[in-house]
């Protein structure tokens, strides 16, 4: 497929609507961050029914659903990580949602800094992005920004606990 994808093919299949979230993917600008701020809000809405082991069994069952989804999706695009392509960065968002201080002002840092990762791609996120392609490869990459962004507010937590 050489145009850009629309409203038409993300519907058109449960891996290329859950792939581009839900349709958050097809935003004309930074697709990722459109994807990532859906997570945000859903997360709202969807954690208060889960207690935490729960939600991360969740979020394994959508990392896992993410893989087919994106795997699917990349080949019929034929790229295998297409921007819009969104599903990886929701899921990664929700694990660092999880994980943090439950506080707007540390869900807004969190949102900065993982989409900091995830546009900068500082090693390895770029080798695991550049190497590994197919649904793992493009589910990897965002669950190691995620990392990047959890251990930054993990260490200003444990260096200035005050604030």
């Amino acid at each position: 497929m050489t145009e850009r994808p629309d409203f038409r093919f993300v519907t058109g299949h449960p891996a290329h609507f859950l792939s581009f979230g839900f349709g958050s993917g097809l935003a004309p600008f930074a697709p990722g961050t459109a994807g990532t701020l859906l997570a945000w809000a859903l997360y709202w809405f969807i954690k208060p029914f889960y207690q935490d082991t729960e939600f991360l069994m969740l979020l394994a069952a959508a990392f896992l659903l993410g893989i087919w989804a994106c795997a699917r999706t990349g080949r019929e695009l034929g790229v295998a990580d297409h921007s819009g392509m969104v599903w990886d960065e929701m899921v990664a968002f929700w694990l660092v949602l999880l994980l943090i201080p439950q506080s707007i002002t540390w869900q807004c840092v969190a949102f900065f800094l993982f989409r900091l990762f995830d546009i900068a791609k500082p090693p390895p996120i770029d080798y695991f992005d550049e190497k590994l392609k197919g649904g793992f490869g493009v589910m990897l990459d965002d669950i190691i920004a995620a990392f990047y962004a959890l251990l930054l507010i993990a260490l200003w937590i444990y260096f200035f606990p005050s604030t």
